[in-house]
């Protein structure tokens, strides 16, 4: 996310939570201590203890904040598609919107699988993220269920193969540092969708 300063207006819970998506980001989830998030909210570290039991909280909080932001893009992009093909696309569309956004340090790759490959297996915070990436492969299989006609298995399995090349393009572009591995997934998709 970009840097921006504290409002002065904001809650320090929003304080905190920005300050904290900025630095899990940047610096990953172990690589920010507690001190540093408090610093860059420009909160006593007491508002952080009144507003989040734990750090573990303050995480799976801001991987919450993560899924909606995803969300919020894609439902942006899915008021422009007309069609169940352009459903599929307008989930393409908003990863390579999360690809290109202006963050501090340059794209690094999914926020919410960085997270998840910091967590122990049994965390919250992995649940998240994998409740998240379900919905993504629904979101897609509902718009292949109209492409096949009601084809169910097959609108699950295609969803599922796509669910899979975009997470492979998200990962090749966080290393990257940009969006032109998900924009070629997009038109592997497509070739993908005209054999339907």
């Amino acid at each position: 996310m970009t840097a921006k300063k504290p409002d002065a207006g904001e809650s320090a819970r929003d304080r905190l939570l920005n300050a904290a998506r900025v630095l899990f980001y940047n610096d990953g989830i172990a690589g920010t201590g507690i001190d540093a998030v408090v610093k860059r909210a420009g909160v006593a570290k007491k508002s952080l203890y009144n507003n989040f039991a734990s750090k573990a909280e303050l995480v799976e909080t801001y991987l919450h904040l993560r899924h909606d932001e995803w969300l919020s893009l894609y439902q942006h992009r899915l008021e422009a598609a007309n069609s169940p093909l352009e459903g599929v696309l307008a989930v393409f569309l908003a990863y390579e919107d999360h690809a290109e956004y202006a963050y501090e340090r340059g794209f690094r790759g999914c926020g919410l699988l960085n997270a998840a490959a910091e967590l122990p297996a049994d965390a919250p915070g992995r649940q998240a993220v994998r409740r998240h990436k379900e919905q993504v492969e629904s979101i897609l299989a509902t718009h292949l269920i109209e492409l096949t006609r009601g084809d169910e298995k097959r609108a699950t399995l295609l969803a599922k193969h796509l669910a899979f090349l975009l997470e492979g393009a998200m990962s090749r572009a966080g290393l990257e540092g940009n969006g032109d591995c998900v924009r070629q997934a997009r038109s592997m998709a497509i070739t993908l969708m005209e054999a339907l």
